[in-house]
């Protein structure tokens, strides 16, 4: 099967074609986004399963399953039915306005994936683009139901870098130069210590990564979670987790939060939701979200893609493959098995492997034809990644590849 190839070994990477459209991109998009050296980027040409082609026609293992979004695979034949069919009928909806029978759907799914699993409570949804503008639409959420400004966030967070967003995300490499245009609602604590509250009745709500992702694959102590929870409930404080990246079973359980039995007022969702489209979700219980006023014909949250239905399409195809496939235990059982063979922190496919130097661990992989990314603010931890259908062949002969490159560092 295609999904299930390895990569040959090869030195020229990235490739002629590769670093031709580098070149190219460089003349026209903004300088501070694609990064560029003699040994990246490669350009994606087509992808399956856990492997991507470039331009060049070589073939990798993804082990980022690009960002956490494909966590059924690359172009999952169900999902990939899915979008075209819907595709032939509807594009493009006026999702606060006249909204399209998908969004209902998918809304009812994610409130029995979450708060309908939990405690059997009735929840609302409110969808995004990003993951950045779900975790804005809880932070406004927990303004509008608590009426306090104040949110606690915690050091290595990573919660998006638009401007709310950013605002509560703690590296300061994504806030220095823009920290005069911050907003100074945001306090952040030391991550996996539940936090002293500094300043009464300005705080509403607590924003937390049950794991974090782009901080190092941070994973805190068990009773954290819980402690908060009872922290948010003793001084009348929204429990937000951002579930942006450890969503629907990247930790071996539908949400990370799960781990500790932690029920949060409101979850944020996104990259994996909808197997490549752009679509998020900020779901809460109904006695939070109830908060927002009726709409009377002009909403006070919202944009034109909202619940688009290409992506609620996909979306709903890529919940159903989760179950169909039953990734989420498989995504447990393949991280019991990577935790034996490396020394990483993590749970299910979401794992780090502290490195002296990650970016150069990256670069050399890809010469091995193994995509991987550096995670941590000195890019000091390798993240594992991999869409959830990865193969034990693929795994294996990544894990050979880590080791051989590891050996003198770890």
């Amino acid at each position: 099967m295609p999904g299930t190839q390895l990569p040959a070994l090869r030195t020229n990477i990235p490739g002629p074609r590769s670093r031709a459209l580098a070149r190219q991109l460089h003349t026209v998009e903004s300088r501070n986004v694609t990064h560029l050296s003699p040994h990246w980027p490669i350009f994606w040409q087509r992808a399956a399963g856990a492997n991507v082609w470039d331009a060049d026609g070589n073939r990798y293992i993804d082990l980022t399953a690009a960002f956490g979004v494909a966590a059924v695979g690359h172009t999952n034949p169900r999902v990939v039915a899915a979008i075209r069919q819907q595709s032939r009928q509807l594009l493009h909806a006026m999702g606060d306005v006249h909204p399209n029978e998908l969004k209902l759907q998918l809304a009812r799914e994610l409130t029995r994936l979450t708060f309908g699993r939990w405690n059997q409570s009735p929840a609302r949804v409110l969808f995004t683009n990003t993951g950045s503008e779900a975790v804005e639409a809880a932070l406004k959420t927990a303004a509008i139901h608590t009426g306090r400004p104040g949110v606690i966030a915690f050091t290595g967070g990573y919660h998006g870098l638009t401007y709310g967003a950013l605002a509560a995300t703690h590296r300061p490499f994504f806030r220095a130069p823009f920290s005069k245009q911050l907003g100074r609602f945001v306090d952040h604590s030391p991550f996996g210590k539940v936090p002293a509250l500094r300043r009464r009745n300005y705080y509403g709500a607590v924003l937390v990564e049950p794991i974090q992702g782009r901080g190092g694959i941070n994973v805190p102590p068990p009773n954290f979670l819980p402690g908060l929870r009872t922290f948010c409930d003793r001084h009348g404080l929204v429990l937000i987790c951002d579930e942006i990246y450890t969503g629907f079973g990247r930790t071996g359980k539908w949400f990370a939060c799960e781990h500790s039995r932690t029920i949060p007022d409101i979850i944020c969702v996104g990259k994996a939701l909808a197997g490549g489209l752009p679509l998020a979700a900020c779901i809460g219980r109904a006695g939070v979200m109830d908060s927002w006023p009726e709409s009377h014909g002009e909403a006070l949250h919202t944009s034109t893609f909202l619940g688009n239905p290409l992506g609620c399409a996909a979306a709903l195809a890529t919940i159903a493959e989760l179950k169909r496939l039953r990734l989420v235990e498989r995504a447990h059982q393949w991280g019991v098995y990577l935790q034996s063979q490396l020394p990483v922190r993590g749970e299910g496919l979401m794992w780090g492997l502290p490195v002296a130097d990650a970016p150069r661990l990256c670069e050399r992989l890809l010469q091995r034809g193994i995509i991987a990314l550096p995670e941590g603010d000195h890019g000091e931890v390798l993240g594992l990644t991999p869409p959830l259908t990865i193969t034990r062949r693929q795994l294996d002969h990544c894990i050979r590849a880590i080791r051989e490159l590891t050996a003198a560092t770890i």
